[in-house]
């Protein structure tokens, strides 16, 4: 009998593998480095650096037929655990998957040397690798996601030798406007009913490199918003305008009425849907929106990350698919 189980046992692993796709990890980081950022005003508000580098899935036995890139943190994290998600469904397509991350913790991409350390280390990848620079994707939720929006601004701003020849974006759950999003931590602080590690670490963060606050520095918030309601000329949108684009929200407005006292006006529903609005009003017909339900998402923990949790990763790439081939 024992034997008989071993048997089917190894049989169902045979099969098993026989349905697994073959792939090739790549990772290179760079030693991590002695030091720390400051990330507030007291005398403990100091965050160590991370590693800088790579991860990069190969689909073996396959022709790379595009990348999808995600700009994820090394540190603080399971690392990858956003592309990781997406690994067996990009093989079976014949898709490599890049996650790049800098050297800043929690960065917010709001200086040029991030967004230069991370063209470097894409372009050494592609080069390296010989990857394919068509049917590229920038994918991910919160800051992940968030990154992607002004190094890309970046990339086509600058007079670069190498330039990503990107066909959509996934953006899922994360601020868009940083107007919206100080007055919401504002408001955060003053009513005192969450955590208030990550409004004080942001509104800091915010103040110091965008050299005031809305009310002073108005132009310098507008300009690094991807989209920002306050911003009367919207000068960002025309960077996007020509990507497909689809976004993914879960406003889960009772949870945060309950939970955290937030109104509408505190979501990142609210900038994600006024971005496709002005993508619409710029000429762009390939948008869509997809708003997480409750039963979409199960989980108690309704984070920006959970969202991306929750999304069918084959249905996903059944759309990036269908957009490689207009």
């Amino acid at each position: 009998m024992k034997t008989l189980f071993k048997l089917l046992f190894f049989l169902f692993l045979i099969i098993f593998s026989g349905k697994s796709f073959s792939q090739e990890i790549v990772e290179n980081y760079k030693p991590l480095k002695n030091d720390s950022l400051r990330f507030g005003t007291g005398d403990k508000d100091f965050l160590p650096f991370i590693q800088s580098g790579y991860t990069l899935m190969l689909p073996e036995n396959k022709t790379t037929k595009g990348v999808l890139i995600f700009l994820e943190d090394s540190g603080y994290d399971k690392k990858n655990k956003s592309s990781k998600q997406i690994y067996n469904q990009a093989s079976e397509k014949g898709f490599a998957v890049l996650s790049v991350s800098t050297e800043i913790p929690f960065d917010f991409y709001l200086s040029k040397l991030s967004m230069i350390s991370t063209h470097k280390l894409i372009r050494e990848v592609f080069d390296k690798h010989n990857l394919p620079n068509e049917n590229i994707f920038f994918l991910g939720a919160g800051l992940v996601g968030h990154r992607a929006m002004p190094y890309i601004k970046f990339m086509k701003e600058s007079n670069l030798e190498f330039q990503l020849n990107i066909k959509g974006i996934v953006i899922c759950n994360f601020t868009m406007d940083f107007t919206r999003k100080w007055y919401q931590h504002k408001r955060d602080i003053r009513i005192n009913r969450i955590n208030l590690w990550e409004p004080k670490f942001i509104n800091y963060m915010l103040e110091t490199h965008l050299k005031g606050t809305p009310k002073t520095a108005p132009k310098n918030y507008n300009n690094f918003s991807s989209y920002s309601y306050f911003d009367e000329r919207k000068e960002n949108i025309k960077f996007y305008k020509n990507y497909a684009v689809r976004a993914y929200i879960e406003p889960s407005i009772k949870y945060k009425l309950i939970n955290q006292l937030r109104t509408l006006y505190e979501n990142n529903a609210t900038d994600m849907v006024g971005f496709l609005a002005e993508l619409e009003l710029a000429g762009n017909k390939n948008t869509e929106l997809i708003v997480l339900q409750p039963e979409d998402n199960p989980s108690p923990n309704k984070s920006t990350q959970a969202t991306w949790d929750a999304i069918n990763k084959n249905e996903l790439t059944d759309w990036i698919i269908k957009q490689t081939e207009k």
